[in-house]
């Protein structure tokens, strides 16, 4: 049944050692892991959360694993879609830019859900994050989903089933069969994020994980999947990449080089679209200098991949929805030049629906793809935020690498003072503190299900 992807995934899955990851491989996996639980948490009483917990809550087991925020255990299936669906839901979690865009931390939930429940240490969680995020990493630089209209957690389902696959032990053959039992029944399309967006834009990735971790644990009972399911004629190269991968950019999976991919990745400042990280930056550095000025109008320059993901679509211009203005470069940059800050609030209905905002944006702003940005992406996510004053004055500022990109990464400070700003509402200092401290000692952890009872929501 193997073909030749499916074979490189196996081998290098079988690779894995905790003692080959470098050491600030072991620590970014720790601050991704700490990441996720302060935007999971953040997201908790969302209405997407709400939801996705009451359907886990219907499949309730005792020492299950565990629905974070609360002491219910479930499937682990379906605790990795809903607290994947936390995890995602403020599109506040990591991100990754190449041929292919990546949200690589989508599959902390449900390999955390995994090694909860065979009460694995810590130094297998990370050893199974880290190969993740290799595989993820390493496919978005060598086929375009997007392009083809399919959607990007098509890789998050190969990425989480390869680390499943570490973490159950599965053999070379039953990872083959893993692979093929998550990607060849759930292609996921990327009408997801096309025009009005829907609370399904926070769950695609937390679906795709999900059922990763039920093609996994067939695997391991000797269900088989479809044979050759990327090089097959109708198989995922043929049907989704329209293309065979580009091979000397998963050399790294070739060569079983130990994985350092996830030191490229980006860490988020802002709840929003990554492509927009860089206007926020661009609109705040601005707004330091407004001085109570008055804003006559707005024009954003902006790279193509940007104006296709979160700029053309008429929704865009008059968003709805907390999924469409996050979404919104548009929308994004009028808030942050309004209000001088993009949070959480930022993205409540009453704040999108602003009569003042609307109007700006229907009649002041204005937008457009410029050649010269699109040829500094995905290397940087370059934008340009233009501001003309009522009294004459133009404000512009350019910004190509956000705070948090790899090339202007976030110090461990910043990580945790961005984890102490999202569970602050949900957890007491103390429970913070207790829950800060378990991560970042993850590789001493022996057994990864202390984690859990540590953020139960207060």
């Amino acid at each position: 049944m193997s073909d030749n992807i499916s074979r490189l995934l196996a081998d290098y899955v079988a690779a894995g050692d905790y003692d080959a990851l470098a050491p600030e491989v072991a620590r970014e996996v720790k601050r991704r892991v700490l990441d996720s639980f302060g935007v999971g948490l953040a997201a908790f009483d969302s209405d997407a959360a709400r939801a996705a917990r009451a359907l886990a809550f219907d499949a309730p087991i005792q020492h299950g694993a565990t629905v974070v925020g609360t002491r219910h255990g479930t499937t682990p299936d379906l605790a990795a879609f809903a607290n994947g669906v936390m995890v995602r839901y403020l599109d506040y979690n990591d991100t990754y830019l190449s041929l292919e865009p990546l949200h690589p931390s989508d599959v902390i939930p449900a390999l955390l859900a995994l090694a909860e429940t065979r009460h694995l240490t810590g130094r297998a969680l990370v050893t199974a994050i880290a190969l993740a995020y290799e595989i993820g990493v390493s496919l978005c630089d060598a086929a375009s989903l997007r392009k083809q209209k399919w959607d990007h957690v098509n890789y998050v389902a190969i990425m989480v089933a390869a680390g499943a696959a570490r973490l159950l032990g599965l053999s070379r053959a039953q990872t083959e069969h893993a692979l093929a039992m998550a990607t060849v029944p759930h292609a996921a399309m990327r009408q997801t994020r096309a025009g009005e967006l829907s609370m399904w834009k926070g769950a695609a990735a937390a679906n795709s994980s999900r059922n990763a971790i039920f093609a996994a644990l067939l695997a391991e009972k000797g269900m088989t999947g479809p044979c050759q399911p990327f090089e097959g004629e109708m198989g995922f190269c043929e049907l989704l990449t329209r293309a065979p991968f580009g091979r000397a950019k998963l050399v790294s999976l070739e060569n079983k080089t130990a994985p350092r991919r996830i030191l490229d990745t980006y860490i988020k400042k802002y709840p929003v679209e990554y492509h927009a990280q860089s206007a926020v930056d661009a609109a705040l550095e601005i707004y330091a200098h407004l001085r109570g000025a008055d804003i006559a109008s707005l024009h954003i320059d902006t790279f193509g991949a940007s104006y296709e993901i979160i700029a053309k679509d008429p929704e865009k211009w008059q968003p709805k929805t907390r999924e469409t203005a996050d979404h919104s470069i548009q929308y994004i940059t009028v808030v942050a030049l309004e209000d001088g800050a993009i949070t959480d609030q930022s993205f409540d209905l009453t704040r999108i629906r602003s009569p003042r905002t609307q109007e700006f944006l229907a009649k002041y702003t204005t937008l457009a793809e410029k050649a010269e940005l699109t040829a500094g992406y995905p290397d940087g996510i370059p934008n340009t935020i233009t501001v003309t004053l009522k009294d004459g004055r133009v404000l512009s500022q350019t910004v190509r690498y956000p705070r948090g990109h790899a090339r202007n990464p976030m110090t461990d400070y910043e990580v945790i003072a961005k984890f102490e700003t999202n569970v602050a509402a949900r957890l007491s200092p103390e429970k913070a503190r207790a829950l800060r401290a378990a991560v970042w000692s993850l590789d001493k952890c022996a057994d990864v299900a202390t984690l859990p009872p540590l953020c139960v929501v207060d």
